[in-house]
Order: C-alpha cells, then sequence, then structure tokens
C-alpha cells in the first residue's frame, strides 16, 4: 500500500499540482499587494482622499470614528472598504486566469 502511494505522489499530475497551487497563492499574495499599495491609493486619492480599508458601517450605533476603534471595542461593523479591495482583486485574478 505505501509503494502505491509512493507512485500516486510522484506522478506527474500530483507534482503539477503541488506546484501550480503553490504558484497560485504567491501569485494571490502580489494581486493583493497591487490592488492594495498600486492601485487603490491613487484611487483614493482621486475621490478625495479616500482610504478604503478604512471605510466601514457601525452597527452598534457608538459612532466609531474608525474601523480600528470598532475593533478594539469589539463593535458590530460592515467593511464595505475592505469589501471593494477583495473584490478588485478577484477581478484582476479572473481577468488573468481568463486570458490563460
Amino acid at each position: 500500500m505505501l509503494e502505491e502511494f509512493k507512485k500516486f505522489a510522484m506522478r506527474g499530475n500530483v507534482i503539477d499540482l503541488a506546484v501550480g497551487f503553490i504558484m497560485g497563492g504567491a501569485f494571490g499574495a502580489i494581486v493583493s499587494s497591487l490592488v492594495n499599495d498600486v492601485i487603490m491609493p491613487p484611487i483614493g486619492l482621486v475621490l478625495g482622499k479616500v482610504d478604503f480599508k478604512s471605510l466601514f458601517i457601525d452597527l452598534s450605533g457608538q459612532g466609531f470614528k474608525t474601523l480600528e476603534e470598532a475593533k478594539k471595542a469589539s463593535a458590530a461593523t460592515i467593511n464595505y472598504g475592505v469589501f471593494i479591495n477583495t473584490l478588485i482583486n478577484f477581478v484582476i485574478v479572473a481577468f488573468v486566469l481568463f486570458l490563460l
């Protein structure tokens, strides 16, 4: 049984899958940095110096000024700025995969 597992694990398909999985993770990190550090800052600047990561709706009604304050108080929030960044990240990855 161990010998069969070795044969299975060393087949080209499994190795290719492992390499693809690792490369996909690295690519995801690059795209995240591209969105968060390159694309979104100029867009935020054009829209009036908006930092998308800090956009949120406070559901607790306590009037927190920043997302960090709300998180520190464990307040319920809708973090739509983070969602916008994640959505743009997904669109870029989906587009690159479409091109492949």
